[in-house]
């Protein structure tokens, strides 16, 4: 599952980057950590990072005590093990010559439709620049988040919002049992899990350690998001050194396999959503999208309806035909403004640097 992947999300949980005994960081297992993104990004796969560790972290830094802390400790606590954390991970990367880069997000931000599209964008250049986007729960900020522990399931939309097709839940269990291992001894690990039923949610039991607060109930949650989305999801153990590399070399681990993969996920799902206006298109924009291209400004004949950026479209022709959908990247009186013009007329009508294409490909459906 990993040698064929493309793009990649590893969650990594507290109890992997912290010690339970001292509450400091355990840089031999970051810095062999690194070690297996760098030799996943050396066979051209792209990686993304989804972090926990801020507020074990930060109780060491502020000498917090290792017990259930008040809200707004933990809340400190995340404030200062942010900085502790960004550093850590910029130390171990730097040796292979990678940038990190941080991105602190909540489950409201991928969510709301602006700051996803605003986050799914910064995310998608980072890559491209060659960094490794980090993700952080913003938990100085997001009560629920620290109360509940959402960080699986933030990993899983972080997944869906990178259109990753392998998410990859590094923790302190190694997989998906039939009963809790640690009171059944006749527990087994699913090795492959193709739908969540109420069978499979049945097995979901409780956090396993005192660092780790999102258990397996959080887990499967994630894998049914992940899935959704056509990502395969994989629950393993990473606490020895470089576990990435173990789980390509055929790990134990549960992987939860979906039944599309990420591109025609997401198209269906565009597929399937309200329209909120149209965008009549010439034939030279037509014929460029039965190439596979996207839609620029200069190809729209007209705007109807009253849309927000990253709402559904339908696209028509001037005759009328209807030929797909999509996900505007321009509000209407912006698509309006601009409708026909050129890429390089667009900053001087609007005021600020544009997107190039008013629907990117991957933002776009045709109808066969």
């Amino acid at each position: 599952m990993i040698p064929d992947a493309r793009r990649i999300v590893v969650k990594i949980g507290s109890a992997l980057l912290v010690d339970p005994n001292t509450g400091g960081l355990r840089s031999e297992w970051l810095n062999a950590l690194a070690e297996d993104v760098a030799d996943l990004r050396r066979q051209g796969k792209r990686v993304v990072l989804v972090s926990s560790g801020a507020i074990a972290l930060g109780r060491g830094v502020l000498g917090l005590p290792r017990t259930v802390l008040a809200l707004e400790q933990a809340q400190a606590a995340a404030a200062a093990g942010q900085i502790a954390l960004a550093r850590a991970y910029a130390e171990a990367f730097a040796p292979h010559n990678i940038t990190a880069a941080q991105i602190l997000l909540t489950l409201d931000d991928t969510k709301h439709r602006r700051r996803y599209l605003n986050g799914r964008a910064t995310m998608a250049t980072l890559l491209d620049l060659g960094a490794l986007p980090i993700v952080n729960e913003n938990d100085t900020v997001a009560t629920d988040e620290i109360r509940y522990g959402d960080n699986d399931r933030l990993a899983a939309r972080v997944a869906v919002m990178a259109s990753a097709d392998r998410l990859i839940l590094l923790s302190d269990v190694d997989g998906l049992y039939t009963a809790n291992p640690m009171l059944d001894p006749t527990a087994k690990r699913l090795d492959r899990v193709d739908a969540i039923t109420p069978e499979i949610e049945a097995m979901a039991g409780g956090a396993a350690s005192a660092f780790s607060k999102g258990g397996m109930t959080t887990k499967i949650l994630a894998a049914k998001t992940a899935m959704q989305g056509g990502c395969a999801m994989a629950i393993a153990k990473g606490e020895a050194l470089n576990p990435l590399r173990a789980l390509a070399e055929g790990g134990p681990c549960t992987w939860f396999i979906p039944p599309n993969d990420p591109p025609n996920a997401r198209k269906q799902w565009i597929a399937g959503l309200k329209s909120a206006g149209t965008l009549v298109i010439d034939q030279g924009a037509a014929d460029a999208l039965g190439a596979g291209r996207s839609l620029l400004p200069a190809g729209v004949r007209t705007v109807i309806g009253s849309f927000e950026r990253g709402e559904a479209v339908t696209i028509t022709t001037l005759e009328g035909t209807t030929l797909g959908a999509a996900l505007c990247a321009y509000a209407a009186d912006e698509a309006r403004a601009i409708a026909g013009r050129r890429t390089d007329q667009i900053e001087e009508i609007l005021g600020y640097p544009p997107r190039p294409a008013i629907a990117h490909r991957d933002d776009l459906v045709l109808w066969d």
